[in-house]
């Protein structure tokens, strides 16, 4: 859908590049996982991928991806994660351990990753508090097309 459906309307409007190296999804909660999904499943066609509290939790399997990363061969792909010790914690399962599984998973497996916790809760104010600095983050060394 976002490759054959979102991009293509959105580029009748601006110029999008076609470059994998190029590109970044990003989401909060439920869109943070959605975009390392995109990601994990296409890095063909996105590399970068921003996920600000990101439910990798018991949600549709969410939970499964620490697990895949550490038995799967790295893909090209860079990842910007932010947490917060005060994320929830419920029957799906607790965010603030999950979103550290993952970084512990990125990090074994070599991957490029900045994992940002922080002491807030489920919201953007955090990720807002510090999305330029993961932006430069995110886009370091990457020369313009």
């Amino acid at each position: 859908m976002v490759l054959d459906e979102i991009l293509p309307a959105v580029g009748e409007e601006l110029r999008l590049t076609d470059d994998p190296q190029q590109r970044a999804i990003c989401g909060i909660s439920s869109g943070g996982i959605c975009a390392w999904t995109v990601a994990w499943e296409r890095p063909d066609a996105f590399r970068r991928v921003l996920s600000h509290v990101g439910s990798f939790t018991n949600i549709r399997g969410g939970h499964n991806y620490e697990a895949m990363i550490r038995k799967t061969e790295r893909k090209s792909i860079k990842v910007f994660l932010q947490g917060g010790s005060g994320d929830l914690d419920n029957e799906h399962g607790h965010w603030p351990l999950a979103n550290q599984q993952m970084a512990a998973a990125l990090k074994f497996k070599g991957y490029d990753y900045r994992f940002e916790f922080g002491e807030g809760g489920h919201s953007g104010a955090h990720g807002g508090a510090i999305l330029p600095d993961s932006l430069r983050w995110l886009w370091a060394g990457q020369v313009a097309p």
